[in-house]
């Protein structure tokens, strides 16, 4: 059997069974050989294995599953006992449907959903005068329902009337929409931008749905009308990342999106650079590549003092980070993929990497539990977790001094990428506000390669900038727990007459506090809710 590591070729070579030359020779083509590996190992995952990187730890076999009675669990465990349930029966008891409710708890909000009575008669009432019978009360039963189309159109009669005695005419004025002349009420232009970037509904999609319920629009129509409406929001989206820049600490990432037109069938490779500020808000700026000038022209020159950014292993952050002096804190999530991602070559030390990795984040589950913050929950990282991270980088370097892996091993490059990374990955034990990853970053970014999976493109620069801004307060409405619809009606009404010194009072977080108890609303609210009955 060949040799499988450095050690085994360097026992040969100087057993003097191995020239120098031959000894280069073999330890280029292991090396190479250990990297096709690689690299098989991970097309076989990408194809056939799951994608995610959760490591399923073997039951306890002296556990009960499932499917097993209690006489089939091993008895030979500690303190087990085998367990004999006795037969028995039981009388049910029938219910009578009659009397018997069956929406003891409603499933919908019947502040927003709109309702339609119809009467069920009662069979024996039938022939009865109403003298001859009383109702005592009533049972309720509700069904789902869904019609072809969920469009409304507002029609406004505005009487015209001539008065007898100047004999003029006058008529009141057409109520105005928030795009001055369009046909769209703002309800239908929240429920678009709504459609598309929470639900990932295309509006080539959304046209087709329009056709479907019988309404004759086009889809440039909509294509302008989403336009004209990000361009109100603008200013909004302008204050809520001055809010975010300002944060002392701000995590940061990049995500590739395609947009503009590269040639005949070819679109242009962008990214969007999202960065979440201290106060849980998020900004998608949009960049035509992958530049590390793209941080210094998002963050600026002059971070807050005491500042720390938070990203992954990208040089462009670091870079950014010495230039400017901030702390460069990074994520721990980004170096646990590196040895699971060893796992084919090295399952042993990379599980074994994976576990002391695993302990740092059952102190964070532990302190959110407890609810530490501040020097409590700093103080809690000093004592519990600060050792352990300690042992894991004693354990990487004794792993580098055994000299037994390949250059080219995954786990090698593992290894290294954490060494290098020692003090940005330990700069969370010392500052509380600091993440142990960019978790909460990826969670809220999710939004952009899902809907990359539906509406595939942006068909230009400007497009995809405007998806971003409009993403970026949609995705903090979320982070808010504010309905993004709800939002949207109201800050599109609001923001032609709000003062412009105040803007950021518009921005989700703190729209939340100052108008969410009473939003404007579409007249569309004002409607009584259709009843139809049926008998």
């Amino acid at each position: 059997m060949p040799p499988q590591s450095i050690e085994q070729y360097r026992e040969a070579f100087d057993a003097r069974t191995l020239t120098r030359e031959q000894f280069t020779a073999l330890l280029e083509t292991a090396c190479e050989a250990d990297e096709l590996r690689r690299q098989l190992e991970w097309f076989k995952r990408q194809m056939f294995g799951q994608k995610s990187e959760r490591r399923l730890v073997e039951a306890d076999p002296t556990q009960g599953s499932l499917g097993k009675g209690f006489d089939e669990v091993p008895s030979d465990g500690p303190g087990n006992k085998k367990v004999k349930v006795g037969a028995h029966t039981r009388d049910t008891k029938q219910k009578n449907p009659a009397t018997q409710s069956e929406d003891a708890t409603p499933f919908f909000d019947e502040s927003k959903v709109p309702v339609e009575v119809i009467e069920v008669p009662n069979p024996e009432a039938a022939g009865l005068s109403a003298d001859q019978y009383e109702v005592v009360g009533e049972k309720v039963t509700h069904r789902l329902a869904q019609r072809p189309g969920s469009y409304v159109v507002l029609k406004y009669v505005r009487k015209v009337i001539k008065r007898r005695d100047t004999l003029q005419l006058s008529c009141a004025l057409a109520p105005v929409g928030v795009i001055e002349g369009s046909r769209a009420d703002v309800s239908f232009i929240a429920g678009m931008m709504v459609d598309k970037l929470v639900y990932h509904l295309p509006l080539y999609r959304q046209h087709q749905r329009l056709q479907a319920a019988g309404f004759r629009v086009s889809r440039p129509w909509l294509t302008q009308l989403m336009q004209t409406a990000v361009s109100l929001l603008e200013p909004i989206h302008d204050a809520q990342f001055a809010s975010v820049v300002s944060s002392r600490v701000k995590a940061m990432d990049e995500t590739p999106i395609k947009a503009g037109v590269a040639g005949v069938g070819k679109m242009k490779s962008a990214y969007f650079w999202p960065v979440y500020g201290e106060h849980d808000e998020i900004c998608f700026l949009y960049y035509p590549d992958r530049s590390a000038k793209n941080v210094q022209d998002a963050l600026g020159l002059r971070p807050p003092d005491g500042a720390v950014l938070l990203t992954d292993g990208y040089a462009a952050y670091a870079q950014y980070a010495r230039k400017v002096g901030l702390t460069h804190a990074q994520c721990w999530t980004h170096s646990r993929r590196t040895f699971f991602e060893a796992r084919d070559v090295e399952p042993q030390r990379a599980d074994h990497a994976i576990e002391l990795i695993g302990e740092l984040y059952a102190i964070e589950e532990e302190i959110r539990d407890r609810g530490l913050t501040g020097a409590a929950k700093q103080a809690h990282r000093q004592g519990h977790a600060k050792p352990k991270v300690a042992a894991f980088f004693r354990w990487v370097d004794n792993e580098f001094e055994r000299h037994g892996l390949l250059p080219s091993s995954p786990l090698t490059k593992a290894l290294a990428y954490v060494r290098e990374r020692r003090d940005a990955l330990q700069v969370y034990l010392d500052d509380p506000d600091v993440a142990i990853d960019t978790n909460h970053l990826e969670r809220a970014l999710r939004a952009i390669p899902m809907g990359r999976r539906n509406w595939l493109f942006c068909w230009t620069e400007l497009g995809a900038r405007q998806v971003g801004m409009v993403q970026s307060l949609l995705t903090t409405c979320k982070l808010h727990d504010i309905d993004p619809y709800e939002y949207l009606v109201d800050v599109l009404q609001r923001v032609s007459q709000h003062p412009a010194n105040r803007i950021e009072e518009l921005t989700p977080r703190r729209w939340k506090t100052l108008f969410a108890a009473n939003p404007l609303r579409s007249p569309l609210y004002d409607q009584p809710i259709p009843l139809k009955n049926a008998a």
